[in-house]
């Protein structure tokens, strides 16, 4: 499967900026089930400075900067993706064999113990991130689902479905800064919280877990026309079993990603990868944001 992926941002201040310097997510990394053809961003206005460069976890990080006096500003990417079809087989047979594996004990056993290259580079998504800190109520949320002598990833296939069940998607009651502690209170998010929740909850029993930014295809109703900027970014999160590798799940949609879930980067939570991050001078006491995304194959 190919897909052209498409991300328009739009900032529009009450002032003019002065000065910005910006860090973006928005091209798409290479990954062991996808890989991309081709990417492009243009800023408008022309920026002064662009440059990109591989970060930490070896996502694509685009870095830049606009030194003339703007009042709007737009970061538009186009990028084509093949999803290998690998993918879509893999996570339709483990769906089928989850109750098959390494134990959660045994999990536990070989992070603590091993010397293997991949576990002990896998051991860092057990420690606390600025976004997701290990929590009693956490662990005590998730244990129902967890016994030592349980494959791992069908607990965390069981802890997914719960996160699904339990909370509601709600846009308006969360914000980027919402504490994890309020999300499990309240069990309303979007798909960033429930992924920092599930993340959360396996740190705090000993599982390494990663945060994934990237794109999800929506289809339209039978009969009718995809709107036109109706996609959005997604988020979902990846555990590590020892022995066996990474694996995906989507508490927002109460399944394992297959091929029309597209990877932008990961990290330790959504810190790590937000699409835009920086900063600005002057500008005004308020701006507009319109995002634009479409997902097309």
């Amino acid at each position: 499967m190919i897909y052209r992926i498409r991300h328009i941002t739009h900032y529009e201040y009450e002032k003019p900026v002065t000065l910005c310097y910006n860090r973006a997510y928005l091209l798409p990394r290479d990954t062991d089930y996808q890989t991309c053809l081709s990417s492009s961003i243009q800023i408008l206005p022309v920026s002064n400075q662009g440059q990109q460069r591989l970060d930490y976890f070896g996502n694509k990080a685009y870095y830049f900067s606009l030194e003339q006096p703007h009042q709007e500003l737009q970061i538009d990417v186009t990028s084509e993706i093949r999803v290998h079809d690998e993918k879509y087989a893999r996570e339709r047979d483990l769906n089928l064999n989850l109750d098959f594996g390494t134990t959660c004990g045994q999990a536990l056993v070989a992070l603590q113990q091993s010397k293997e290259l991949e576990v002990l580079e896998a051991r860092e998504f057990i420690l606390d991130s600025p976004m997701i800190k290990a929590a009693a109520s956490l662990r005590e949320y998730a244990r129902p689902s967890f016994n030592r002598d349980r494959p791992l990833l069908s607990s965390v296939r069981e802890l997914t479905h719960r996160i699904f069940t339990e909370f509601t998607y709600d846009p308006q009651s969360t914000n980027i800064s919402t504490p994890l502690a309020e999300v499990l209170s309240n069990k309303r998010g979007v798909c960033q919280d429930f992924a920092h929740l599930a993340i959360g909850c396996l740190r705090s029993l000993g599982f390494p877990a990663r945060y994934i930014s990237g794109y999800l295809e929506t289809l339209p109703p039978p009969g009718q026309e995809k709107l036109v900027g109706s996609d959005a970014s997604h988020a979902w999160f990846a555990v590590y079993c020892p022995g066996e590798g990474w694996f995906e799940f989507d508490p927002t949609n109460d399944n394992m990603p297959a091929e029309n879930h597209i990877t932008t980067a990961w990290g330790r939570d959504y810190g790590d990868v937000s699409p835009l991050k920086g900063v600005f001078f002057d500008g005004g006491k308020s701006q507009k944001l319109k995002v634009s995304v479409d997902v097309s194959r």
